[in-house]
C-alpha cells in the first residue's frame, strides 16, 4: 500500500512543502515550567475529558524535544508546524519568561540546523488561566494582551522562524469553547460564542500588524478550519439551512479575514447575540495575509429545523466510511472546498496546515499497520493535486499529526499520529503511514 500521485503532480516537486504538525498543549507536558492555562482547568473539571486525563505529561516533548526533532528529520519533511504556549513564554505580568523562550529557541535553532522550516502558530488554544479569570476572549482587552504577546515572542525569536500563524482554528476556540462548551473554558451561549469569535478575529488583525512591523520577512497568516456543509436532501429548505450552516461555521471566520465583513446569517441572530463590533475593527481583521492555512478533516450534512437555523446530522457508520473518531471519510469535499474558496475569494497562497485521520492503532510485533490512514492520505493528497490542477495555489501540506497526543476532549483515546506513542514508556514507533509518507517525500525529484 502506497500513496500514488500522477507523475507530473506539483506535489512531487521539491518546491512543494511537506511537513508534520503538532500543538504545544497536546505534546509538551512540562506543566511545572509554565503558568496554568484554560485546558489545565478544563481537564480538572469532572466529566469534560473522555478518559479523565490531562496534559501534565502528554508526550513529554518538553524533555524529549531533541529526540523528537531527530524523529522529524528521519521522516524527510521540509517543515515542522509547532505552536507556542503563551503561558510558557510570558509571566503573569506579561513579561518574558526566559526559560520558556529558551525552550522554543532551542527547538527553532535545531530545526534550522537541519534545514527544516519552522512554521510557528502563536495561539493553539492554551490561553493563560489568569487572562480567562479576567474574562478571556469575552474581554476585548485580551485581544490587546495577545498583540503584546506576539510582539514580545517575535522579537525574542528573531530570524529563526520561516512562517507565523496568528491563530489555529478560531472556530474551535470560540464556538467549541465559549458557545457549545465542549472545549475549554467550557462556557455556553450564542452571545458568548459570537463575542469570543470577534475578539479572537480582532486579536488576529492586531497580531498581523505586529508581525508586519517586527517580522516582515516571514510568511504571516492565519489557520482556519473548514467543515464543508452538504444538504440532507435537494429540498429548498434543506439547501437554505445548509447555506446558513456554512455561513455560521465556516464563512463567519473566512469572510471577515478576507473581506472585512460578517456573512448575511448575522442578520438571523438576535441583536443581543451579535458580535460587539467597534469602529475600525473589521479593517483591522482584514489585514492582508501572506498565506492562508487551511485545515480539513471531514464534511457534515444538514437539514432544516423548526426552531434553529439548521440541524446537523451525524454520519451513520453503517452507511459511510468513518474514522475512529466518527468522522466521515469524504475526500471529494476537500476538492470542492478548495476550488469553491478559490472561486469565491481572492485567495493568497494556501498551505494545508492540517489533514489526517484518527484510526484504532496498535503495535503488533513492532509494527503499526494503519491501512485506513494510508488510504485517507492517498485520497486527500490526490484531492490536493486535483485542486492545484484546477487552479488553486497550494504550496504545502502538513500531516496531522506527527505523533499521537492529547486529543482535547477525547483525551488519549484517539490517535491521529503517523508515529505511535506508548504513553507508559514514551516510546515512539513510526507507523506504516509514517513510513509511506516519508517515502513519498524522499523520492521527489
Amino acid at each position: 500500500m502506497t500513496i500514488t500521485l500522477p507523475k507530473q503532480s506539483k506535489l512531487l516537486s521539491k518546491q512543494f512543502v511537506f511537513g508534520v504538525a503538532t500543538a504545544s498543549f497536546q505534546i509538551e507536558g512540562g506543566v511545572e515550567h509554565r503558568l496554568p492555562c484554560i485546558w489545565d482547568t478544563f481537564c480538572a473539571t469532572e466529566g469534560k475529558i473522555a478518559d479523565r486525563s490531562n496534559g501534565d505529561v502528554a508526550c513529554d516533548h518538553y524533555n524529549r524535544w531533541q529526540q523528537d526533532i531527530d524523529l522529524i528529520e528521519s521522516l524527510g519533511v521540509d517543515a515542522y508546524r509547532l505552536s507556542i504556549s503563551w503561558p510558557r513564554v510570558l509571566d503573569k505580568q506579561g513579561n518574558i519568561n526566559q526559560e520558556g523562550v529558551d525552550f522554543y529557541i532551542g527547538i527553532l535553532e535545531r530545526l534550522n540546523q537541519k534545514n527544516i522550516k519552522p512554521f510557528v502558530t502563536l495561539y493553539h488554544w492554551d490561553l493563560p488561566q489568569h487572562l480567562e479569570d479576567q474574562g478571556g476572549w469575552l474581554n476585548r482587552q485580551t485581544a490587546y494582551d495577545y498583540a503584546e504577546y506576539v510582539e514580545k515572542v517575535v522579537l525574542a525569536f528573531g530570524d529563526r522562524v520561516h512562517s507565523y500563524a496568528t491563530f489555529n482554528e478560531p472556530f474551535c476556540s470560540a464556538y467549541l469553547g465559549y458557545e457549545a462548551g465542549i472545549h475549554a473554558p467550557g462556557q455556553t451561549g450564542q452571545a458568548k460564542g459570537r463575542t469570543a469569535a470577534h475578539h479572537i478575529l480582532l486579536a488576529h488583525g492586531l497580531g498581523m500588524q505586529k508581525l508586519a512591523e517586527h517580522s516582515p520577512n516571514t510568511k504571516n497568516g492565519i489557520v482556519l478550519n473548514f467543515t464543508p456543509c452538504y444538504p440532507e436532501s435537494d429540498s429548498s429548505a434543506d439547501k437554505l439551512a445548509t447555506e446558513k450552516a456554512d455561513q455560521y461555521i465556516n464563512q463567519w471566520y473566512m469572510m471577515p479575514v478576507m473581506e472585512g465583513k460578517y456573512p448575511e446569517v448575522i442578520e438571523d441572530l438576535p441583536v443581543e447575540n451579535r458580535p460587539p463590533v467597534e469602529d475600525g475593527d473589521m479593517a483591522i481583521i482584514a489585514h492582508p495575509l501572506d498565506y492562508l492555512g487551511l485545515n480539513y478533516y471531514t464534511r457534515l450534512k444538514y437539514r432544516a429545523s423548526d426552531d434553529e437555523l439548521f440541524e446537523e446530522i451525524q454520519p451513520d457508520p453503517s452507511q459511510v466510511e468513518t474514522t475512529d473518531i466518527g468522522w466521515e471519510v469524504y475526500p471529494t469535499a476537500f476538492f470542492e472546498l478548495l476550488t469553491g474558496l478559490h472561486a469565491r475569494y481572492d485567495l493568497p497562497p494556501i498551505y494545508i496546515t492540517e489533514n489526517g485521520a484518527a484510526t484504532d492503532d496498535h503495535v503488533v510485533a513492532g509494527e503499526v499497520v494503519d491501512e485506513q490512514r494510508i488510504r485517507y492520505y492517498n485520497a486527500h493528497l490526490n484531492a490536493v493535486h486535483n485542486a492545484i490542477e484546477a487552479g488553486v495555489d497550494i504550496q504545502g501540506y502538513f500531516a496531522w499529526s506527527l505523533m499521537d497526543n492529547f486529543e482535547w476532549a477525547e483525551g488519549y483515546e484517539k490517535r491521529f499520529g503517523i508515529v505511535y506513542v506508548d504513553y507508559q514508556t514514551q516510546q515512539r514507533t513510526i507507523k506504516n503511514s509514517g513510513k509511506i509518507y516519508r517515502d513519498l517525500i524522499t523520492t521527489r525529484v
